[in-house]
């Protein structure tokens, strides 16, 4: 065995034909392939860390993961061996060395995630695994001050799935910005819920985007969401946004 080397890995993947980040026996998951290729080129069990969970159907643009490995390799020869023993919807875009303290969940100081929108009355088939469609109209003005509400520390009990593990649901929210363009290649209005927090619960930017696009549709009111965000109620939120619109943007260290 030679010394031990941590290694930072940065990932995307189409999270489609992924029953989430997750391992679990007998369904296909990114940790578990990933932990399948490191393992055959170690000849050993292998354990990734990776920054967080993403749920079945979620993609990711710069999901971190991390590995402490025993066979010298550069980053460049890692990255590729990973990659020529993937399928093509995964990908390890960089390999860093990092010292023995970095773990991509532990050492993560923040997230941010992308929910979008196709606002259209045709979904283009190039949007069709990467956002969500709304044909009806949405109102953004409303949108953007209903956004405000989000901001800060709370209690997200209310906007997370009864099956959240984590024990305190309290999070901060920094930054949640709403942003709308022309789409010249699925010609149409693409819309981008950006948010960014200390950490998310498990359907947490789904319930959010969901509340924002009931807000936009005027089927709730601001006053209703902001009861929904102080006393952590599920039923005054939106319904939860469907997976495939949700994408992990990146992951803040220090």
């Amino acid at each position: 065995m030679g010394p031990r080397m941590n290694f930072k890995l940065t990932l995307q993947y189409d999270g489609t034909d992924f029953h989430g980040w997750q391992m679990q026996s007998n369904q296909r998951t990114v940790q578990g392939e990933l932990t399948r290729v490191l393992s055959l080129m170690e000849k050993r069990d292998v354990i990734v860390h990776g920054s967080g969970r993403t749920d079945a159907g979620v993609h990711a643009e710069g999901q971190i993961a991390s590995v402490q490995l025993h066979r010298p390799n550069t980053p460049e020869k890692l990255r590729s061996a990973i990659n020529g023993n993937l399928e093509r919807d995964v990908r390890v875009l960089e390999v860093e060395e990092e010292n023995d303290d970095f773990h991509a969940r532990f050492s993560a100081r923040g997230k941010t995630y992308v929910y979008r929108v196709v606002n259209a009355s045709v979904m283009s088939p190039f949007w069709v695994r990467y956002a969500h469609q709304e044909a009806r109209r949405l109102d953004l003005e409303k949108m953007r001050a209903g956004a405000q509400l989000f901001l800060g520390e709370h209690d997200w009990t209310g906007f997370s799935s009864a099956q959240t593990e984590a024990e305190n649901k309290v999070r901060t929210i920094t930054d949640l910005q709403i942003t709308e363009r022309w789409d010249d290649r699925g010609l149409c209005n693409l819309l981008e819920i950006t948010v960014t927090a200390d950490g998310f619960l498990r359907y947490m930017v789904r319930s959010i985007a969901g509340t924002l696009l009931a807000l936009a549709r005027h089927e709730i009111d601001e006053a209703t969401i902001s009861r929904a965000v102080s006393r952590g109620e599920r039923s005054l939120a939106g319904a939860t946004a469907p997976a495939c619109g949700l994408t992990l943007l990146r992951v803040q260290y220090d």
